[in-house]
């Protein structure tokens, strides 16, 4: 008679009170330590590794190329103390407690497969499944085109493999040809008044109030944990308006990858309504993948806050698939 597989854990959809809303540099939830990029650029990398207990089960190890500009607590499902997977991650180049390179013109793609490769190398892990979000997917699937013998496996959670602007405001039906050009534009003009911008966005009170109107703005959706939601956006606006634009515009640049070259176990997670990563982008790329997974659920860019379960569940589906 076969043995059967242990049940997974249920995943806690709302973590404790208490540590939700402990202090932003708190080393309760993730472990932050430095890592030097091939230019010589400091980053702040960071694992929900604290204490190497889920090395030392060993538990699957996943690279986590985040969406742009962002943080660890996007991401509460990894960061439950019932996760069953070992994340390694940074910060981008000027956010996050990562040094701006020393030419500002290094903080596109390519650089950022360069970050993620230098995070790899330092946890002496050789090759692994890599998870991407938003931007993060454009990274992943140039590291896998890059370095296919250092990717096992790759989850694109809300974002397209190249051409990102062109993917915006799919939702709203504005032609494709017109999407890349407002977006781009709307960068630079936000790049230009960006210390204005961050003034006003820097006396903002984050509290109860702001965290439902985001919530239920259309541009984000209601998530489970208000709390570490409102903690998100506040960790996310510390960075300087002026400088998340000038890596926004930096990786507009990044075109369509080349699937053919894709060989591994893929999936792809999409929000029905985002308006920053077309979800019939992400299906028509996973059709192009052989043997590629496309997951549509009801939710926007910020699927991983709105639906941290079942994506987390997707990521251990996927990993069972790498074996």
């Amino acid at each position: 008679m076969t043995a059967q597989p242990a049940p997974r854990p249920r995943l806690r959809l709302v973590p404790d009170y208490r540590r939700t809303v402990a202090p932003l540099d708190d080393t309760d939830l993730v472990r932050y330590y430095d890592v030097v990029s091939a230019d010589g650029t400091r980053l702040r990398a960071w694992t929900n590794d604290i204490d190497g207990s889920l090395e030392d089960s060993g538990a699957p190890v996943v690279l986590l190329c985040n969406g742009l500009g962002t943080n660890p607590y996007s991401w509460p499902s990894l960061l439950s103390d019932e996760c069953e997977v070992r994340v390694i991650s940074w910060n981008h180049r000027g956010t996050g407690g990562s040094d701006r390179p020393e030419d500002p013109s290094r903080c596109g793609i390519t650089e950022f497969v360069e970050d993620a490769l230098a995070v790899m190398d330092d946890a002496g892990i050789d090759a692994c499944p890599l998870m991407g979000w938003s931007m993060g997917v454009n990274t992943m699937f140039e590291f896998a085109v890059e370095h296919p013998e250092r990717v096992t496996a790759l989850f694109a959670v809300a974002g397209v493999p190249g051409d990102t602007f062109a993917s915006m405001l799919g939702p709203l039906r504005i032609p494709r040809f017109v999407r890349a050009h407002l977006t781009v534009n709307a960068a630079r003009t936000m790049e230009f008044f960006g210390p204005v911008l961050s003034l006003v966005a820097h006396q903002l009170e984050w509290g109860p109030i702001a965290g439902q109107l985001i919530t239920h703005s259309g541009f984000m959706l209601p998530t489970p944990d208000v709390v570490n939601t409102r903690r998100t956006v506040k960790e996310l606006l510390s960075t300087p308006i002026e400088w998340y634009m000038h890596l926004a515009v930096a990786t507009s640049s990044h075109r369509k990858v080349s699937l053919s070259k894709i060989k591994v176990p893929t999936s792809f997670v999409a929000g029905r309504w985002d308006v920053l990563a077309s979800s019939h982008d992400m299906r028509t790329a996973a059709e192009r993948i052989p043997n590629a997974e496309y997951v549509e659920l009801r939710g926007s860019h910020f699927i991983g806050m709105e639906k941290p379960v079942e994506v987390y569940e997707l990521l251990l589906q996927l990993l069972d698939r790498v074996g």
